[in-house]
């Protein structure tokens, strides 16, 4: 079971950098929705979110701590890129967190406790972190296939 999810896991982070790759750098900053999301933004989110449920929350704090990261998590500004904020560097923390993942979940049992402070219930398992992991990233994913397709659409 847990390889299957990460495996999944894997997929879904690939398509999310499939969506960044072969366009300009004004496609991949810019709103094409309402809400503002766009594909760097999502790399970036995402990352966090690795770093976070994969890393922290399990307590293995990552070697990597991205330049977006506040000490209020709610002040983060990670839906968007800045402009000091290049893609390469995105990318390159949201492969190296990834990374970073894996070797935690493979050294990990599924019922490894994990602790997430802003959750309701904080007590969790790798388990549980595993599975919203990758439904997030998928549930991402979709939205970053999505944009890229009303980008490549023109």
């Amino acid at each position: 079971m847990k390889l299957e999810l990460l495996e999944r896991l894997r997929r879904s982070r690939a398509q999310v950098l499939a969506a960044v790759d072969g366009i300009s750098e004004y496609d991949r900053r810019r709103p094409l929705v309402s809400s503002g999301t766009n594909l760097l933004g999502l790399v970036k989110h995402l990352a966090g979110e690795e770093h976070g449920y994969l890393g922290e929350s399990l307590g293995h704090t990552p070697l990597l701590r991205p330049t977006w990261f506040r000490y209020d998590p709610y002040e983060e500004h990670d839906m968007w890129a800045e402009p000091d904020e290049s893609t390469d560097y995105i990318t390159t923390v949201y492969r190296e967190l990834s990374a970073q993942s894996d070797q935690v979940i493979l050294s990990l049992d599924l019922d490894s406790p994990g602790h997430v402070a802003h959750w309701e219930n904080h007590e969790t398992t790798l388990g549980v972190l595993l599975f919203t992991m990758a439904t997030e990233t998928a549930h991402h994913a979709g939205h970053a296939t999505a944009l890229r397709q009303l980008i490549d659409r023109g």
